[in-house]
């Protein structure tokens, strides 16, 4: 193993094996503590898109929830699962299944189209027209600001889903899906993401579907791995210290260098990371 493989699964906390119920204790107790620490918050709040990683932080947050409502008997607490729509979602039957799933406190829908294309005839107007990749950016930046505007109402902290199989690849959108208050899944890889739902109960099909973003709309429902251009396999063996073709490592690689200032707050005259 080289010592940047060895460097990238120190900074993303991966371990090669997990024990998916001490992963799942772990992980809620963390959501629980930390409500516990911060009175004046009352949930979590995260968009529900039917996939793998929202279906679990959403999972993991709703037992939270109901945990601490066992003994609070104050305000009770809630989750908060987002509909965040751009029109009509291809893959909407599999959000309603994750919604059942997770069972949350509160389902609340925005449809974010509107705001979107506002926004995109607004820079128009000024003279900048986007295109589908950037203009699939402010649906996702449109999507967290959905929400931070939903746990300010509510006094909820606002979950991420970002994983180390997407934080290697910087496969998120900056101030986006990146932007939250919480990241539960931090240190899980993909195939990891999976043993916990299957632990769970997960109905198989949404975490066994095609992972996919959606975000452009000339490339409707494009796997994440056709953009990468690595398989999550090959992400997932090297995140557990695996020998992976060198093609590959190579690209990965790659990927988490030009990513790296997805992974840090904006830079400062301090900071020096990045020369």
């Amino acid at each position: 193993m080289s010592n940047l493989q060895n460097q990238i699964i120190g900074e993303l906390k991966v371990q090669a094996t997990i024990e998916p119920k001490v992963e799942i204790r772990k992980r809620v107790d963390f959501l629980k503590n930390y409500l516990l620490k911060h009175p004046f918050a009352k949930g979590y709040v995260l968009g529900i898109s039917g996939g793998q990683d929202s279906t679990l932080a959403a999972k993991l947050a709703q037992i939270a929830v109901n945990e601490l409502n066992e003994t609070n008997e104050d305000e009770p607490y809630q989750f908060i699962g987002v509909r965040l729509p751009y029109g009509e979602q291809f893959d909407e039957d599999d959000c309603q299944d994750a919604i059942d799933f997770v069972k949350p406190s509160k389902v609340l829908t925005v449809n974010i189209k509107n705001a979107v294309d506002a926004s995109v005839a607004s820079l128009e107007q000024a003279g900048v027209t986007l295109s589908d990749f950037i203009k699939g950016n402010e649906k996702a930046r449109e999507r967290m600001k959905a929400q931070y505007s939903i746990g300010g109402m509510y006094n909820c902290f606002i979950l991420g889903t970002d994983h180390a199989a997407e934080a290697i690849t910087g496969f998120f959108t900056k101030h986006g899906d990146g932007a939250c208050d919480l990241i539960p899944l931090y240190g899980l890889n993909k195939r990891q993401g999976k043993i916990l739902l299957k632990e769970l109960g997960c109905p198989e099909h949404l975490y066994a579907k095609v992972p996919t973003a959606d975000l452009e709309e000339n490339k409707p429902a494009q796997p994440d791995e056709v953009a990468l251009g690595v398989t999550y396999e090959h992400i997932d063996d090297y995140l557990e210290g695996k020998e992976v073709p060198e093609e590959n490592k190579k690209r990965i690689e790659n990927l988490y260098m030009k990513s790296r200032h997805k992974r840090h707050q904006a830079v400062s005259i301090f900071d020096d990371w990045w020369k």
